[in-house]
Parts: C-alpha cells; structure tokens; sequence
C-alpha cells in the first residue's frame, strides 16, 4: 500500500465538487454522500468502476434513486459475463459504496450495540455473509505503519460487552468540564477504543467510519466530509496508532495523529495530514518536520481557524442556559426563558438551537411524543462550559 493520497480519484472529485458549489442543496448532500463513501474505499485498497461512478451521476442529479442506483449495481454484476483481473475488488467497492451513500442521505441512527450491527449490516448486505454479526474468533492484522506489527484486538467473547462499555460510557460522560480542545481530544479517544474491539471479520474501519459520522451529526456537528473522503487511509493508520504499545520497543500509543485529523473534522483547522509521519521508528525524512508542529501551534493560539463551536445568536445562548445539564420540555423552556409565546419560541429559540445542533430531541424518532423533552448536544455542553 503506498503512502500519500490513496484515497484520490481526482477526475470524480472535480465532477463532485461542481455539484457541491453549484448543485442544488439536495444534489450538494447526494453529492458529499458518494464523495465519503467512495473514498472510505481506500482503507481496504479498494477502487470504485466507472460504471458506478456513473450510476452515482445519475443519483446526484435525481434521475434515479439510491436504492435504484443500488440495484442498478447489483443487477450490472449480476449480468457482467466477462471477469477480469480485480473484478472482485471492484464490484466489493462498488456494491459497498452504493450501500455507504444510502446510510449518509438519511438522518437516522441508533446509538446501541444493535445500531453498530446494523449498520456494518446495511454496508455489506449483499457482499460479505456475515454482515451485521460479530465475530466468533480472534484477529490480527498486519499493518504498514507498525512494520508488519499488529493491534492487540479484543477477545471474540468479549466483543458485545466491550462495545456497550463503551458506548455507555459515552453516553454519561459530562463535556461540561472541558474545552473545546479537550472535547475533540475525548472524542477522538472514544472513537479509537471503539474501533480497537474490531467486532466484525471485516469492514471495521468503514463501520467506524460511518457510525463516526452519524454520532456526530447526532451531537450537533457539521462533520467535514472532505476528510473522510480524502484522508480516509489516513484515519485507518491513526487508529492503528492510538491503539498499538509495544513496551519492548518503546513504543507506546499515540493518539496525536488521531486528534490531528478530529481537530480538523471539527475545529475547522488544516493540520497536516500525512501516512509516513505515522510510521513507527520511521527514517529522519519521513518524521514530521518541527516547522509544521509550530504552524498548528501557532494556527490554535491566534484563533486563525473557523470556530464551530460558539454562536452569536444570544437567543440560542439564552435557552441553552436555560437548559444546562436537563432534560426540559417546552413547558419548562418556556418557564425558564420567562416566555409566554410558543410560536414566538419555537421560531426564535428551540428551532434555531435545533438547526445549528446545540439541542437535540430525547426521542428524535418520535417528535411529538407525549413525554418529549430536549437536552444540549455534544456541541451545545461545549458552549454551555464555555459561556
């Protein structure tokens, strides 16, 4: 596996960047779905045909629908007579990448054991038999950046309850405590001990990958797309670092790789992102230069980056206070704020918090369910701490 830049299909990234500036806003979100799910690609070495780069097209521009676009794949492997040499490969890409963009042009998400399952589940239906089910041995893997080493992994009969673990301590962990940059530093670390259990036999890192990216979007986050579709190796070699020690080499974990890339997701910053800084022991010409180092430092203490963690509407300010650590319902928002309007609140405070995700619904499926309350999202407790 080479090093920089394999995720790049770059005459398919110039068509859908011309859709992502120009395209109406639902061929713009079609548009960054394929963008993301066609590099994911890349961590298993994996390229897309032209003939799904086309039925993508097709998509974005509301000719077809993805699940026509889907079946479209399908059904042209299903007819190909003729095999050539990486035809595998290419139909794995092309019937994944259908099934990764599926998932990204909707909202839903389940944030459980069964929610992960479901969604390694929905990007192998179709490819691998055991899509959707843990597996039921161990696994090493050797990796590039470690010299053919591997990540100690977790036990296949531990695998359910490490993954509820984990996400349960997500669940009551208190961001209210930290700042910005620790909160991108423990959402790095989540993600990173989530990937180390390796639950399935294949297909970790784009499961990973796409429940990333749905969490986040569920915590208030406008994730940068571009980094999972051009760095999308790049992600795979920084977990891979965050989770490897070998204490008879002096090596230990190494989670800065990892927050780089998460800053970037969501801090807006443009810290280098490059496969030989992460190799271990790695040649002088390949270690990270001492001048970038200070650029980032430099590029984080001036507030050069694109913050999108505060608001200026004192309105959203204002409810969020108001809700703090709670659960409310409108009745109590309402009380808080000392308002007497709905409309009026709705309109200027609980709709505007919801659309630039510092309020989330405690039953997001079920809008008007009976006990419905609201809470402050991931990104909504940062600007809580911080105001």
């Amino acid at each position: 596996m080479k090093e920089e830049d394999m995720s790049e299909n770059k005459e398919l990234y110039l068509n859908f960047d011309e859709y992502i500036r120009q395209g109406e806003p639902a061929q713009r979100e079609r548009a960054e779905a394929w963008r993301v799910a066609i590099g994911l690609q890349a961590v298993d070495g994996l390229k897309t045909s032209e003939y799904l780069q086309e039925t993508a097209r097709k998509n974005i521009e509301g000719e077809i629908t993805i699940d026509e676009a889907r079946e479209r794949v399908k059904q042209y492997y299903i007819k190909k007579t003729a095999h050539g040499n990486g035809d595998e490969d290419k139909e794995e890409a092309d019937l994944v990448s259908g099934n990764i963009s599926k998932l990204l042009q909707t909202d839903a998400f389940t944030y459980s054991v069964a929610g992960l399952s479901a969604i390694h589940k929905a990007i192998f239906e179709g490819v691998f038999k055991h899509a959707g089910r843990f597996r039921d041995y161990d696994i090493s893997k050797k990796e590039w950046v470690l010299r053919g080493d591997s990540v100690l992994y977790g036990r296949w009969q531990d695998l359910r309850m490490a993954i509820e673990y984990d996400l349960e301590q997500e669940r009551q962990f208190d961001y209210t405590s930290l700042n910005k940059e620790q909160m991108v530093e423990h959402l790095a670390k989540f993600v990173a001990g989530l990937w180390q259990i390796h639950p399935f036999g294949e297909g970790n890192t784009r499961t990973t990958a796409v429940f990333t990216i749905k969490y986040l979007r569920s915590q208030g986050f406008d994730v940068n797309n571009d980094l999972f579709e051009r760095h999308s190796w790049y992600f795979r070699n920084a977990l891979v670092r965050a989770n490897y020690r070998n204490l008879n080499k002096n090596i230990n974990y190494e989670p800065l790789f990892l927050v780089r890339f998460f800053r970037n997701l969501l801090l807006g910053e443009n810290n280098t992102l490059k496969n030989r800084y992460m190799i271990v022991n790695p040649p002088e010409d390949w270690k990270m230069p001492e001048s970038e180092q200070v650029q980032d430092m430099y590029r984080t203490s001036t507030g050069q980056v694109q913050d999108k963690l505060y608001t200026d509407n004192h309105n959203i300010i204002s409810l969020i206070k108001v809700i703090s650590d709670k659960q409310l319902s409108v009745k109590e928002m309402m009380y808080g704020l000392n308002l007497k309007g709905r409309d009026n609140f709705l309109t200027l405070y609980l709709i505007p918090s919801i659309e630039e995700g510092y309020v989330r619904l405690l039953y997001p499926d079920k809008p008007r369910h009976p006990r419905q309350k609201y809470l402050l999202t991931v990104k909504g407790l940062v600007l809580y701490k911080n105001i």
